[in-house]
């Protein structure tokens, strides 16, 4: 029975994943026999030093890049499995994505930017969700707005919201505060955290911020393509502390 509720648990998981650059002298294991488990409902934080493989593990676990070996699962779906155009499906209907830049159209406003992905799928969106989505994160009063008549948080709230919009299994974010200050980017990541808590999404975000890494709820740390920590509840400090330890 626990091994049922712990599978239902898990929005996302990785089994010995395995990615390789080039050959002989130039090899490269970006992802060494990575096992890990996200798990639904919470703001898990990927992090390590430049080169440790967290941008890889990220984009792998989307199904943005392929693995040399291993498997990876969405849910209960092997994406190892899945042809490229089963993978397009996959991400436009159950994943969700938030870049460092905005990524935003500018001809069109902030409502129209959040179901641009649901539009181009034929998807109705769903108002109500929708509505709940722009109250968290302060958007109501800027929905008719065009992204040039925001500013740079609340365009980030948009690619946020826009990302919650399809109700994604999963949600992966990618250094999402990289381009703000630090007030707009705590900003932002606090509303992250609020759609894990009152709106029941899973976000998994690429950082090299300490203090972006204490919004989640679990830390994890790569270093040369290995899980080598992982801490519950993070704070900055203790972030830090695990960080300092690399390469010792």
């Amino acid at each position: 029975m626990n091994d049922l509720s712990e599978v239902v648990n898990v929005a996302a998981r990785s089994e010995a994943a395995t990615k390789i650059y080039g050959k002989d002298d130039t090899l490269v294991r970006a992802l060494d026999g990575v096992d890990v488990s996200f798990e639904s409902a919470k703001f898990t934080a990927i992090m390590g030093p430049s080169g440790s493989g967290k941008s890889t593990l990220m984009h792998c676990m989307a199904g943005l890049d392929g693995l040399t070996s291993g498997k990876v699962f969405i849910g209960e779906t092997d994406l190892t499995e899945l042809s490229e155009k089963e993978l397009t499906l996959l991400r436009r209907s159950h994943v969700g994505f938030v870049f460092q830049s905005f990524n935003l159209v500018p001809t069109l406003n902030a409502l129209e930017n959040i179901t641009l992905p649901l539009d181009l799928s034929g998807v109705k969106a769903d108002k109500e969700w929708i509505d709940q989505i722009a109250d968290v994160v302060s958007l109501t009063d800027r929905l008719k707005h065009r992204p040039n008549e925001l500013s740079g948080g609340q365009q980030q709230r948009v690619a946020v919201s826009r990302a919650l919009a399809s109700k994604p299994n999963i949600i992966f974010a990618d250094e999402p505060t990289g381009n703000l200050d630090s007030k707009t980017g705590n900003e932002i990541l606090e509303f992250m955290r609020i759609a894990t808590t009152e709106l029941q999404q899973t976000i998994v975000m690429v950082t090299h911020d300490p203090v972006a890494a204490s919004f989640s709820d679990r830390a994890i740390f790569l270093e040369d393509g290995k899980v080598v920590g992982e801490l519950r509840e993070p704070t900055a400090d203790g972030v830090l502390d695990q960080m300092r330890s690399f390469g010792n």
